[in-house]
């Protein structure tokens, strides 16, 4: 199966939750008005897309409906389709590593696939030729050192770590020295995923950016923020508190297929103005990558 086709499949109850309701409101209306308007922004609405949101892309539907003068509801869906795209599109999806080396931390709360982005991350990388090297700063959580191991040695990449309960700053330092030391293309860290006492998290994420800048001045570097799309609504007060504490420059948004929220991915699109940089949609290894807006939209309208 491609990725497209998986796509699809993995937006097979976020499709049924929005895109067969919007068919049914489309094919029961015999001409545009007000009432439609309505009916669309009230799906978009309960289907985790977030009120702000949902009422921003019913009124730039309604401009455009204007200027195409479209008087038929069955093409409302391609100028909605079109429209959601637009949002998607918002920033670069691209993930910045445009040094040798380059860093990418990854932040989340546990339990969203923080540890299982990592590895799947790593294996994306590794089978572009990149020679990744892991480094697991989650030190405060013992399942966390062994399950990045057990990604590790899966994709057949490096893991540098420290007994549980160790400095988060010292692993990433000792990671950086073992970068320069082998000549590795990517570092990704692992960071610990607390969030009850942001002033602790802060601290130890500026650490790490010092060791950082300091090991590494002038590398390309990505925050990446896992958030599980399960979560719905959840997920946008999560990447708002983490924004606060970093400057966060990417999503990576997982679990896609296990839910009906995937509207969520428009909400965090639109609000929290990061770009999504990549989505899971299966259990399998290769079923993180790279979001592309267009095929988003086109899956979910498909």
């Amino acid at each position: 199966m491609g990725f497209f086709d998986k796509l699809k499949e993995g937006l097979r109850k976020t499709k049924n939750t929005i895109t067969e309701r919007i068919d049914k409101v489309l094919v029961s209306f015999g001409k545009i008005d007000e009432e439609l308007f309505e009916e669309l922004e009230e799906i978009l609405i309960t289907s985790d897309v977030g009120i702000d949101t949902s009422m921003k892309i019913i009124e730039n539907l309604k401009t455009r409906v204007k200027e195409t003068r479209t008087t038929d509801p069955a093409k409302v869906k391609e100028l909605l389709k079109e429209e959601l795209a637009k949002i998607l599109s918002q920033g670069e999806s691209e993930l910045k590593l445009d040094t040798t080396p380059s860093v990418i931390l990854v932040v989340g709360v546990n339990g969203v696939g923080k540890t299982t982005s990592i590895g799947k991350i790593a294996n994306l990388l590794k089978s572009k030729g990149k020679k990744v090297i892991l480094a697991a700063g989650d030190t405060f959580r013992a399942a966390a050192i062994d399950q990045l191991e057990i990604w590790a040695n899966r994709v057949g990449v490096e893991l540098i770590k420290q007994a549980e309960g160790s400095d988060p700053a010292a692993v990433i330092y000792d990671a950086v020295q073992a970068v320069k030391a082998r000549k590795a293309d990517v570092l990704i860290c692992d960071t610990a995923g607390r969030l009850h006492t942001k002033k602790n998290l802060m601290e130890e994420l500026k650490k790490v950016f010092r060791i950082i800048d300091r090991e590494l001045p002038g590398v390309s570097r990505e925050v990446l923020l896992v958030l599980d799309a399960t979560t719905g609504q959840n997920a946008i007060s999560q990447a708002k508190t983490f924004s606060e504490v970093t400057d966060v420059t990417g999503i990576v948004l997982t679990k896609l297929d296990g839910t009906a929220k995937g509207g969520i991915i428009i909400a965090v699109a639109s609000e929290l103005n990061i770009p999504v940089k990549l989505i899971g949609v299966g259990e399998q290894i290769d079923d993180l990558q790279r979001f592309d807006a267009r095929e988003f939209a086109e899956a979910l309208f498909s």
